[in-house]
């Protein structure tokens, strides 16, 4: 009956997101971007791997094709303290040493709160999910003006302050709701096109954005000041700032999660707080078989939104903190999104802990500070493992939460029966004719439609295996050799400890039979260049360091710039001490040019590049 209702609500809670997801894509927005924010919040405690929160600012063009980004347009860490910050450039300073690299440099820019997206100077494409977007590229044609001009990377679609309030505050809650009408809708209204006409709304590259650059030491005294200094000089909403270090080799180093690039942190202040009681504990079984509690609340008003529910991590906060129905607790909204666990005012005498699965009956296991589900057929765990494998693999639509549960429950229970479905069995499964067909041709596209090795790899979901170190993995051993790979072997590679990599060596060892299945499916794979192939690179350029800018003849950046990565070139955003050239296209940026005359750095044209692309091995300079 709990899951039942659990599905009935979650159901219900994503009909309403998508509503007036709608309309705020109209720019008639029904509710406030707090109630919103809130709903995901909701959403996100009932249902933590569901499909709609895992994209990145969930969103859907109609008639607008998808464009896979070349590189995952990622979210941004955040510190809402100082001490946060400060823990971060100490993180920096500690790797950034590692590798031999000090007196680091930082930059500060303004973090817009608009529409975000991609322009490659032929395809301009929304942020979507953050590894899919969609072709909005019409919007210069509405009259959106790109700040510096087409093709310079990452940036957001936002109207001009002074314009909003002007001329549109009355008529819109939020800039970003008039920015999402324009580029969703083909007719705008009046008020968007006298926008538009006033040349208002603008696509801003973050490399565009004014700056703050210098030492970490400068940045924790003077983060205030920075702060403030660059919100007076920005014509657009705004919701706090990002600081990133500048040296390309120590963002290399660093890497990212799956979540986050870790060289670059958003500063924001600190959310409101409220207190309130907690009127019931929800337990969520996850792919690992790992409980997590969820607090129903008292709803109290915070930061404009109405909160009803929030985490509590895991069973041992539980336990320690002694929480439970009629416990007072203070929470905090952190950046106006999601109501976290601040602290515990008023305890209960003895919090009540499952002793058995909500979903299975099995009996659960202590590990550290979870509860754990240990049956591995748990039907719960076997929803989330599928799930998890469809969006992480990233191309393939249709297999949401609500579709794979029920075809967990009519026996489908493994990727080996799931893709042996035809649509005809979708039909007899109850599924619509329309539904049929595009769940058939999902599963068929998906195997021809390429994606990455690592990201295949990941989407089994083993435990300590997430995109990051899928891909690092798979750059020491191919894919068809993990499952026999030791866990000696994984701890040899940097990054991996000791305790990870048997984790990991035990969980490819429990997916051996599914991952060599789905290999047998020839999916395909791009494949993860292997770091000894790149030692072993016979030419002059491997090692060196290059920076692309100006429209390419040869193709897009994106593509000029995997191909360098498979002969062994460091590619950079930025120029900097550390670059060895730059490659020109036509109309390059003059602030990369100037930056690299300044410096002493080699500038050779694209036709000179390939030049030398093509004659690897070569004992040439440039």
């Amino acid at each position: 009956m709990l899951q039942k209702k659990l599905n009935d609500e979650t159901g219900s809670l994503i009909a309403l997101l998508k509503k007036y997801n709608q309309a705020y894509r109209r720019g008639k927005p029904l509710v406030s971007d707090n109630e919103y924010d809130n709903l995901l919040a909701k959403l996100k405690k009932l249902d933590p791997e569901n499909k709609f929160l895992h994209q990145v600012e969930p969103e859907k063009f109609e008639q607008k094709k998808q464009v896979k980004h070349p590189s995952p347009m990622l979210s941004t860490e955040k510190a809402y303290t100082l001490d946060q910050l400060a823990r971060f450039v100490v993180r920096v300073t500690k790797e950034a040493g590692e590798i031999g690299i000090q007196n680091l440099e930082y930059k500060v820019t303004p973090k817009l709160d608009g529409l975000a997206g991609r322009d490659d100077g032929v395809i301009f494409a929304s942020r979507g999910n953050g590894e899919v977007g969609f072709e909005i590229s019409s919007a210069f044609a509405k009259g959106v003006i790109p700040i510096g001009g087409r093709g310079l990377g990452p940036g957001e679609v936002v109207i001009q302050k002074s314009y909003f309030k002007e001329h549109l505050a009355v008529d819109f809650e939020h800039p970003r709701n008039m920015v999402v009408g324009i580029i969703s809708s083909d007719k705008l209204n009046a008020l968007a096109l006298k926008a538009l006409q006033a040349k208002a709304v603008h696509f801003v590259p973050y490399k565009e954005l004014h700056c703050w650059t210098g030492s970490g030491e400068h940045l924790l005294q003077n983060i205030k000041t920075i702060t403030t200094n660059l919100f007076s000089k920005t014509d657009y909403p705004v919701d706090g700032v990002v600081a990133e270090i500048i040296d390309e080799a120590v963002k290399k180093y660093m890497g990212a999660t799956a979540h986050h690039y870790r060289w670059q942190i958003a500063v924001k202040s600190k959310g409101e707080t409220a207190i309130t009681r907690v009127e019931k504990v929800i337990w969520q079984v996850g792919r690992t078989g790992i409980l997590t509690p969820v607090l129903e609340v008292v709803p109290v008003l915070l930061s404009g939104a109405n909160i009803r529910r929030v985490t509590a991590h895991n069973a041992g906060l539980i336990k320690k903190k002694k929480i439970g129905v009629g416990a007072e607790i203070e929470i905090i909204r952190s950046g106006e999104v999601i109501p976290k666990l601040e602290r515990v005012i008023k305890t209960v005498e003895d919090p009540v802990l499952p002793e058995t699965c909500p979903a299975c009956d099995s009996s659960l296991n202590w590990e550290n500070d979870f509860l754990k589900c240990p049956n591995h057929e748990c039907f719960a765990q076997i929803e989330q493992r599928l799930s998890h494998f469809f969006k992480i693999l990233g191309n393939i639509d249709w297999f949401g939460i609500k579709t794979v549960k029920k075809l967990v429950a009519s026996g489908y229970n493994s990727l080996k029966k799931i893709y042996s479905l035809k649509e005809n069995d979708f039909v007899n499964l109850g599924f619509g004719p329309v539904q049929s067909k595009n769940l058939a041709q999902a599963l068929s596209t998906s195997k021809t439609a390429i994606v990455e090795d690592w990201r295949f790899l990941a989407a089994f979901g083993i435990p300590d295996l997430g995109k990051g170190d899928s891909r690092k993995l798979l750059s020491h051993y191919k894919l068809e050799k993990i499952t026999q790979i030791t866990a000696k072997q994984i701890n040899k590679i940097y990054g991996f400890g000791n305790i990870t990599s048997h984790s990991i060596a035990a969980g490819l060892q429990q997916e051996k039979s599914i991952i060599n299945h789905m290999l047998a499916m020839n999916f395909n794979l791009e494949r993860t260049v292997l770091q000894s192939e790149l030692n072993n690179l016979d030419n002059n350029l491997a090692g060196k360091r290059i920076v692309l800018t100006g429209k390419m003849e040869q193709g897009s950046r994106a593509a000029m710039k995997s191909d360098a990565r498979k002969l062994g070139l460091l590619v950079q955003n930025t120029v900097n001490s550390k670059t060895d050239f730059l490659v020109t296209g036509d109309k390059a940026g003059t602030t990369k040019l100037s930056k690299a005359e300044k410096l002493g750095i080699q500038i050779i044209s694209e036709a000179r590049y390939m030049e030398l692309t093509k004659n690897v091995g070569a004992d040439k300079d440039p």
